[in-house]
């Protein structure tokens, strides 16, 4: 039996309790992993609350959208994202849903390897963001010599557009609260603080505006701000603003909410690219806390709170 984080009564803020569950014998084309670490994500309190199932047809539901873990069982044929076979022993990550448990049994298509100079806790932690990250870069077309502002840039999705974006060779002006300052600045980007007077921070900093803003907030400052220093609001994109104003003026939504594009072509073309630059030690997963996995509830609580900082993961 495996010890798994579930929720068992949807709501704001759900019940979540560990119960026991089997993992089931590996079929052709699945490995059981012993967990090593989840990741949680935003769009875990909506399935949380249960807007993905009114009827509560699916309780106890397993929770957690990412893990990392090592295999412990494999069935046959099964292979990773390269196509290369997996065996008892490897380190392997990826987007599977119940993560946060001590042992899954999925599909191993969509995995890749974690190479030993990488933590579990930050591959558990990328593909999701990266790819939402990516997406927004893409959306709005970034390139060198762009001037990107950058909306809750020390959040998980954040903190990997402005990585993503520094590559690229734009310059980025990042919002963020002081105490994040110091980290953005080791990535390369501009800090500048979130509040009254941000129009005219950005400003300073960038006299001629910005050519393009990611929005991973979703708040009426980010899109107001935006849309004063764009010259072309066609180039603004939000994944978390989804009451039609950000449409209204002009911009795009992207991800899983109301009439967002999903972009499920250019996430999955992302993640080989994400996992090489993992690998490669170009981009980092700022890693906000961890807990246990008897604490599952807590970290939920502080994954609602909305200034994690960074990813939040359970460990079993």
């Amino acid at each position: 039996m495996s010890k798994t984080l579930a929720v068992t009564a949807y709501g704001r803020p759900a019940l979540f309790e560990v119960v026991e569950r089997s993992a089931p014998a590996p079929e052709a084309g699945q490995a059981t992993l012993r967990i090593e670490a989840a990741s949680l994500n935003p769009y875990d309190l909506t399935i949380a609350s249960g807007a993905n199932d009114p009827s509560g047809a699916k309780l106890p539901l397993a929770m957690a959208l990412e893990g990392a873990g090592v295999v412990t069982a494999v069935g046959e044929g099964a292979v990773d994202a390269t196509g290369r076979e997996v065996e008892v022993g490897d380190a392997l990550y990826g987007a599977f849903g119940g993560a946060a448990a001590e042992h899954v049994t999925v599909r191993t298509a969509g995995l890749f390897r974690r190479p030993d100079e990488v933590e579990a806790v930050e591959a558990a932690g990328l593909l999701l963001v990266g790819a939402t990250a990516e997406h927004a870069l893409v959306t709005v077309d970034v390139a060198d010599g762009d001037t990107v502002l950058v909306h809750g840039a020390a959040g998980s999705v954040g903190s990997l557009v402005v990585q993503l974006a520094l590559q690229r060779g734009a310059t980025v002006i990042a919002t963020a609260a002081a105490r994040h300052h110091e980290r953005l600045r080791g990535y390369g980007a501009v800090p500048v603080v979130y509040g009254d007077g941000l129009v005219e921070r950005v400003r300073e900093l960038a006299p001629q505006g910005v050519t393009a803003a990611i929005d991973t907030v979703g708040t009426a400052e980010a899109l107001a701000v935006s849309v004063a220093l764009l010259a072309d609001p066609g180039r603004l994109v939000s994944i978390a603003n989804f009451s039609g104003a950000v449409q209204e003026a002009g911009g795009k939504l992207i991800g899983s909410g109301p009439g967002a594009d999903p972009g499920r072509e250019i996430r999955a073309a992302a993640r080989p690219k994400l996992a090489e630059a993992l690998a490669a030690g170009a981009i980092e997963v700022p890693i906000a806390r961890r807990f246990p996995l008897a604490a599952g509830a807590d970290a939920y609580a502080f994954l609602a709170d909305g200034h994690a900082g960074g990813k939040v993961i359970i460990e079993p």
